[in-house]
């Protein structure tokens, strides 16, 4: 879906917990119900035709949050499922943070998620997902449109936050990165993050996985020697 909002027009020069890697690993590791990193590359997102329902013209961040509402209503699911080689992440996504659950509920149903990986990963830290370095990733991306998410940060960053990335220069209002998410792996949790980044949702299960990629081997830039792809489902 087109999403052209004009949230934000000065520049947005950095990504606090976002990786900028821009070489692809040698490692090739399969995704669940893909075979090879050759086929995830061809799973490119072709966008709805412009001015229909599935792909509106959204010219401001008022329309932004009328489409996103009307979108949470009609699609209430607030159970997904990430699947690794390491296992399976469930997450409950909160109800009160209604524009952020529905633009993860809208990438889902888009199948965006099912070419990115698990692209950094912070020691102690967190795990962050949502992206790849493979064109792909980027056409998807602007299939989409350019556009951020109001902040709806109230819930704090314990062991287990499933919390939004965003710009961390020139962006007094906090909004939120639509593509990429976080999950607190650290037993201390990460409040410094508390009130900068939303957290909209919960691991309910699976923390044991959010463990075993935490302790991945990462390069200098905390990206896994071995690449963690993922395919996000919705549950219910």
């Amino acid at each position: 879906m087109r999403l052209f909002v004009a949230l934000l027009t000065s520049a947005l020069l950095c990504m606090s917990c976002e990786d900028n890697k821009t070489q692809q690993k040698n490692t090739e590791v399969a995704t669940p119900k893909i075979d090879t990193v050759a086929q995830i590359k061809q799973e490119v997102v072709t966008p709805p035709e412009k001015g229909t329902p599935e792909n509106p013209i959204i010219s401001s961040q008022a329309e932004f949050k009328d489409f996103m509402y009307a979108y949470a209503k009609e699609n209430p699911e607030r159970k997904i499922r990430i699947e690794t080689r390491f296992g399976n992440i469930e997450v409950t996504l909160f109800k009160d943070t209604p524009l952020h659950r529905a633009n993860f509920i809208l990438l889902t149903k888009r199948e965006y998620f099912n070419t990115t990986q698990f692209h950094r990963v912070s020691p102690e830290f967190v795990i962050q997902g949502g992206n790849n370095d493979t064109k792909t990733t980027s056409y998807n991306r602007a299939s989409m449109g350019k556009y951020l998410i109001p902040s709806e940060a109230k819930y704090r960053h314990t062991r287990g936050a499933f919390s939004a990335s965003k710009y961390s220069e020139q962006n007094i209002s906090k909004a939120s990165h639509p593509f990429e998410f976080f999950i607190v792996q650290s037993r201390r949790g990460a409040h410094h993050l508390d009130g900068e980044h939303t957290v909209f949702g919960r691991v309910t299960k699976g923390m044991d996985v959010v463990d075993t990629i935490n302790a991945l081997e990462v390069d200098g830039s905390e990206w896994p020697i071995e690449n963690v792809y993922m395919n996000v489902v919705i549950v219910e």
